[in-house]
Order: structure tokens, then sequence, then C-alpha cells
């Protein structure tokens, strides 16, 4: 079984990536491989609503980025995305990468658990952590939750490993989400039987 966790910061070993390694080191020792895929500090090319992606079913820019997560989403059994706080919010690259690949290829993620991580200076932390719940819970995936809202705290690189509060979050996050794919992998049960989509528009 394995974990795909997605560093949503430009910087490849800033807070966020020390706070993701810290919950793929505990995964490791429960016996699940973990792989942290960093989005980059390139620009990244946001949704523009072409729905292309219905018909021949993945993106139509097929940029690197968007192909190798698309990849990793249809391999992985669990999804963890991180992100720094940028004005009580998700960074934009990231959420332009998520909106591209749930809305294209978000049938590879269904029914596979999901949890997000907030890293900040000081505060923000619900309000990203509440965004980013928002790609799971539009998508069939079960949310692990842990002894507290998943944030950690650190400004300068490397500070958020004094937080021993939100390392041992991230740590049980951790065990929580390795007891729940053990718990589906060990189930036969198939996902539910999906009825045919209404869609309700509010203006005609």
């Amino acid at each position: 079984m394995k974990v795909l966790l997605i560093n949503g910061s430009p910087h490849v070993a800033g807070n966020t990536h020390q706070a993701l390694n810290h919950m793929a080191e505990t995964l490791r020792e429960e016996g699940i491989d973990a792989e942290i895929v960093h989005i980059g500090m390139c620009a990244v090319q946001g949704c523009i609503g072409c729905f292309s992606c219905k018909s021949s079913g993945t993106c139509a820019f097929g940029d690197p980025l968007y192909t190798l997560l698309e990849a990793k989403a249809k391999e992985c059994d669990a999804l963890v995305v991180g992100s720094p706080v940028y004005y009580a919010g998700p960074n934009g690259s990231l959420c332009a990468i998520l909106d591209r690949l749930f809305f294209a290829a978000g049938r590879h993620l269904q029914y596979k658990p999901a949890a997000a991580i907030a890293v900040c200076r000081r505060g923000g932390a619900s309000a990203t952590f509440d965004r980013l719940n928002k790609y799971f819970t539009i998508n069939n995936m079960p949310v692990v939750s842990s002894q507290y809202w998943n944030s950690a705290h650190g400004a300068a690189p490397g500070e958020v490993l004094a937080d021993g509060e939100g390392l041992q979050t991230l740590r049980t996050l951790a065990r929580n989400m390795a007891w729940m794919m053990r718990k589906i992998a060990a189930d036969n049960t198939p996902v539910p039987t999906a009825e045919e989509r209404i869609s309700t528009n509010f203006i005609r």
C-alpha cells in the first residue's frame, strides 16, 4: 500500500516538506510506502473550464506536473496534501493543479483515504485546512482525522520540527491513515453504486 503526499510549497525543503516527511516516516514505520511529490517553483497553469477532459479523460494541457500527478493518483492508495498558508489559504499554485487534477482525474482518487496538512507561521491554518478538505469531500474520499486539526507551525525552515504538538498530530494522523488503509484493504465490500448524476442549476 502506498500514500502519495503532495508538497504544495515552492520550497522543496521548507516547513511543509518537513511536516510531510515527518508523517511519511511514521507511515513507513507502519509498513506503508510513502512518496512525497513537490509541485516546484514554476508557474502552474490553472483550469480554464474547457471541459475537454470530459471527452478525452485527461487535462488538455498535459504539462509535466499534471501528467506526473495523474499517474501517481492512479497508483496510490491514499492521498495527503500539504500547503503553507498564504493569506489564510493554500498556495495558489497548489490550488491551480488540484483544480485540474480533481476535475480531470478525480475518478482515480475516489474512495481513497485523504488528509490535508496546513503549515503556518501563526494563523490561517484552519481556513487552509478547510479549503483543501473540500477537494476530498466532493470526490467520495474518506477524510482521515487526527487528535487535533492537521496544522503545524514554523516560520524559518526547520522551525516546524520544534512544534511538539503539531508533530504529534501528524504522527497520529499517519497512524490513523495506516489503520484505515488496512481496514479497507481487508474488506472485500465493493464501493457504493453511484446514482445517475443530478445537476441542478439555479439560473435557467
